[in-house]
């Protein structure tokens, strides 16, 4: 079944609320400059325009009940976009965080980053380090934003911490197995994603959380991420529902 051809919204919604919901989901916010080029518009629009879609994303998670979403924000790949275009973005972050924190911290909503920020501007930083605080001791869903993030990085990362505790004794190699190594990732203790979607329509992983999807359901969708609304994310979780997870067995 397609679940982008049926278009009643509301049983998708009703029908996702009696089956047990996905812990995690990740995604990769794919193609804010191709909804603009198709509208005449300048890339940065499609990005403010992408932005709309976060806030909806997460507050419609956790209306749900979702607990962990991960969002693709920057990747350590897209440094090589053009310098205004970069500039642009991360005064988008900046906006976003001095606009949205109220409401995202009054919803319980706990911010989390993965990558490394230390090679961001400062006042970037500070932004970033003020809402982590301010919302460290929420529960009702962790935000985590991927920023300067890159899959293969985070794993070298993983293993240069792990061979750190390894030689100052704070742990025995002896002991590690998966789930030990998985506390050296940057989502340490979450639950890997049970949900990957990718929207515009390209069918690649572009190095995003690697270590974390190797039984992860993906979900490649046509549209652009300015226009994934929440009907949209009822769907893929209800497709999701109905998929037969057999984790190596039968």
């Amino acid at each position: 079944m397609d679940i982008f051809k049926n278009n009643n919204n509301i049983i998708f919604k009703e029908e996702i609320k009696k089956k047990e919901l996905p812990n995690h989901i990740a995604i990769i916010m794919d193609g804010n400059g191709r909804w603009a080029k198709k509208r005449f518009l300048p890339r940065t629009a499609g990005h403010r325009e992408g932005v709309k879609r976060v806030m909806d994303t997460v507050e419609e998670c956790g209306n749900l009940g979702i607990k962990h979403l991960t969002l693709y924000a920057f990747s350590t790949e897209n440094w090589s976009r053009p310098k205004d275009e970069i500039d642009y973005l991360m005064k988008l972050l900046v906006e976003f965080l001095r606009k949205k924190l109220n409401k995202i911290h009054n919803n319980n909503v706990r911010i989390n980053i993965l990558g490394d920020i230390s090679i961001l501007d400062k006042n970037i930083v500070e932004e970033i380090e003020y809402a982590i605080d301010l919302t460290k001791n929420n529960t009702k869903l962790e935000l985590n934003i991927a920023l300067n993030y890159g899959g293969r990085d985070e794993i070298l990362r993983a293993s240069k911490l792990l061979y750190e505790d390894i030689k100052n004794n704070r742990v025995s190699i002896n002991d590690i197995n998966e789930e030990e190594f998985k506390k050296y990732l940057y989502t340490g203790n979450q639950p890997d994603p049970d949900i990957l979607i990718r929207t515009s329509g390209e069918k690649r992983l572009s190095n995003f959380l690697n270590y974390q999807i190797a039984y992860t359901e993906f979900f490649f969708i046509d549209e652009n991420w300015p226009e994934f609304y929440p009907d949209k994310l009822h769907r893929v979780i209800y497709d999701f529902q109905n998929r037969n997870r057999r984790f190596g067995g039968i």
